[in-house]
């Protein structure tokens, strides 16, 4: 369950929430944790993911608490569809206030240096990294006419603790500088620029996937990554999306460059 009433925090605001869709599991994933969350709080969602049944998934999820949503099946990573969910939306409600970068990939030949392969490497930095731009690039020009808008970028604690999987990390480093960059070129008309660095996440790409990678059971990976984190508990989608609801809202609306950590103290750990 989601924490709080969040209802009117987004009111008006039309949001992109790209990796909207749901990986099958006992648990909720980030995106759409942050659809729904976005959606309860009075904003209109375009969910976009690469699966469109599981995209649609999610707006009748909404759809069903009585939110505003509509389904895009996209491939982040190729100009033509990252513009094309840009104008889906602008068709749909009009507008882009909020764009959430959640798409994130890895695995399949990721490794430390001397074992990642380059088919890995050159994957999963055109999703990770180049997708999250090209829905960027294709969203600011109207923010910057309009004078206003949020970006959030989903990044990751790997992006500064790690060592066996190259390129996620340096993805997910690369889109922490990015989102300084993007903060800085939008800043003086108006359009913000942040990230959340989930950490140790109880989410099914992460609890179910690597499981599996493992051959150990669920329960047994949550245990092991519990005590991993200085709080001695996973967070879950919900955490990330909360924290994605602040950054996105005119809560923060003097907050841009910033990288949030939400990962139960981590990286405080690490830094």
């Amino acid at each position: 369950m989601s924490l709080g009433d969040v209802s009117g925090r987004l009111a008006g605001k039309v949001a992109i929430v790209n990796g909207a869709g749901q990986t099958p599991g006992e648990t909720i994933g980030n995106g759409k944790a942050m659809a729904l969350l976005f959606a309860r709080a009075g904003a209109s969602v375009l969910c976009v993911d690469r699966d469109g049944a599981r995209a649609a998934e999610t707006v009748a999820g909404i759809e069903s608490q009585g939110g505003v949503a509509k389904a895009c099946a996209a491939d982040i990573s190729h100009m033509g569809d990252a513009s094309r969910i840009v104008q889906d939306c602008i068709d749909a409600f009009g507008r882009v206030d909020i764009l959430v970068n959640n798409v994130g990939i890895g695995g399949n030949g990721d490794g430390p240096a001397h074992k990642l392969t380059e088919d890995a490497f050159d994957r999963i930095l055109r999703v990770n990294l180049k997708g999250a731009w090209l829905v960027t690039k294709a969203a600011m020009p109207g923010m910057l006419d309009q004078r206003s808008g949020a970006i959030v970028n989903i990044s990751s604690l790997a992006s500064i603790a790690g060592g066996f999987q190259m390129a996620y990390e340096v993805s997910k480093a690369a889109m922490n500088r990015m989102t300084r960059s993007v903060a800085l070129s939008g800043a003086s008309r108006g359009v913000r620029c942040n990230a959340v660095t989930p950490g140790l996440m109880d989410t099914p790409m992460a609890i179910g996937g690597i499981a599996a990678a493992r051959g150990i059971s669920m329960e047994e990976l949550r245990e092991e990554r519990s005590k991993n984190v200085p709080m001695k508990f996973m967070g879950t989608g919900w955490d990330t999306a909360h924290a994605a609801l602040f950054l996105a809202s005119d809560e923060a609306r003097f907050i841009t460059g910033a990288v949030l950590p939400v990962d139960g103290g981590g990286s405080a750990r690490v830094g």
